[in-house]
């Protein structure tokens, strides 16, 4: 792999008008905002299918988590075909197959055994179409443009998976689950339609990638199998991923506590959603407020006390506050989530121009894997000191985390990523390295 030879990035702000001028991005974001509705629609709405066939609550939550992890598998072995497979192929695709998942579900009875095994098994291919989007929004959009795209879509996400859960709950009461799981599909139909009627025909090579063809299932396994060992030895890149994974699961972890947490205090009905809603609010607001507001080096060097924002709420928890001062405490942790922006120019510097596809892929399928972790883990914590002790002590890993990374990323100066180049002498793995210009 060839790393990337692009020069640090200045202090440049960039404006949410700039990035949406980019067409590229624009119908990648505009089709992902729906795909996410779609998801969280589909994912609810084939829960209550299951529990509706089967009466099980285990079950029902096993219809809701079975396409998470998955996707680990499914970066690991197929993840290079991201950079090796036309862009508008793959995402296409990638639609097309969600949108005859969510028809087949719909419209066969199937034993919940096999519904489940087929989400499970189309989720293996979600890691490849999603890196290759990742991968061209990158390849679209410059400087801290790409930290702006990526927040807009973290705002988009948020927002359209609090409206695809409000959408689902009201297409089953109006149609049922099975007619709410066809609703699903036809939206992810629109978004397969408009990608493959406006984004233009590119090859690998027109956008950095490696032209050729998959080489057959055996190659494409050998090559990610590779690829992902490539750029999980790279200690920038490990690290850089590792900081991105573990807040963001531990955090999600706490959260799935929230149901639990508010029956144990006997909160009125209706009060846990008010609770779930207040993480993602506060992510709302901190993309927004960071990604706007800061220029891409202060974005930086607030990386480690955003991420010990993110923890250092949730610890409250220990004393098992009421529900004002528990909203309060979401709202603060989610406001933390905007600890990202600050690491994703340095994780693309730091990339592989040849394996961004893959990375990107990796990156998401892994944090979606540890979230799908990290409430089990934390639930089976929650059995032995409580809810309450469980959500405080993921708050405490979070803040442990945020030292962790400031041993590696001082707050007081920009994150310094290494441009090295990887190749092979007699057999042995050479690296050379040099630290980019400030």
């Amino acid at each position: 792999m060839t790393p990337t030879a692009e020069p640090a990035q200045g202090n440049h702000r960039a404006t949410y008008r700039e990035v949406l001028a980019e067409p590229r991005f624009r119908l990648l974001f505009s089709t992902r905002a729906v795909a996410i509705t779609a998801d969280a629609l589909r994912i609810t709405t084939f829960s209550v299918l299951v529990f509706s066939s089967t009466g099980s609550a285990l079950l029902s939550a096993v219809a809701f988590g079975i396409g998470f992890i998955p996707q680990l598998f499914g970066s690991l072995l197929l993840g290079s075909l991201a950079d090796r497979l036309p862009p508008r192929v793959l995402i296409t695709g990638g639609y097309a197959l969600t949108c005859a998942t969510a028809l087949l579900l719909a419209l066969v009875r199937m034993p919940v055994a096999a519904s489940l095994g087929v989400v499970a098994l189309v989720s293996l291919a979600t890691p490849v179409f999603h890196g290759a989007s990742s991968r061209l929004v990158a390849q679209s959009l410059e400087g801290d443009a790409y930290v702006l795209g990526r927040s807009l879509n973290n705002i988009a996400g948020a927002g359209a998976q609090l409206f695809g859960l409000a959408l689902g709950g009201t297409a089953v009461a109006a149609l049922g689950p099975r007619r709410a799981l066809a609703v699903s599909a036809v939206l992810y139909l629109g978004c397969a339609l408009a990608i493959r009627i406006r984004l233009p025909r590119l090859q690998p090579g027109e956008f950095g990638g490696t032209p050729g063809s998959a080489g057959g299932d055996g190659g494409a396994v050998r090559a990610s199998l590779q690829g992902a060992g490539l750029l999980l030895r790279g200690r920038t890149v490990r690290r850089l991923m590792l900081a991105q994974w573990l807040p963001v699961a531990l955090v999600a972890g706490a959260e799935g506590l929230i149901v639990a947490y508010a029956g144990e205090r006997q909160f009125a009905p209706g009060w846990y959603a008010v609770l779930m809603g207040c993480l993602p609010v506060g992510m709302l607001v901190g993309d927004l407020l960071v990604g706007r507001l800061l220029r891409p080096r202060a974005r930086e060097r607030l990386v480690v006390p955003l991420v010990a924002l993110a923890g250092l709420p949730l610890i409250g928890f220990a004393a098992e506050p009421g529900v004002g001062v528990s909203s309060c405490l979401l709202l603060l942790s989610g406001l933390g989530y905007a600890y990202g922006l600050g690491l994703q120019r340095p994780f693309l510097d730091a990339l592989p121009q040849d394996g961004q596809g893959q990375a990107f892929g990796l990156l998401g399928s892994g944090s979606m894997t540890l979230q799908g972790v990290g409430p089990v883990c934390l639930g089976a914590v929650a059995a032995g000191i409580g809810t309450g002790g469980a959500i405080a002590l993921a708050g405490g890993a979070v803040a442990l985390t945020a030292g962790w990374i400031l041993t590696w990323h001082p707050s007081a100066s920009p994150l310094p990523v290494p441009n090295c180049s990887t190749g092979s002498e007699n057999g042995t793995e050479q690296h050379a390295c040099s630290s980019p210009a400030q």
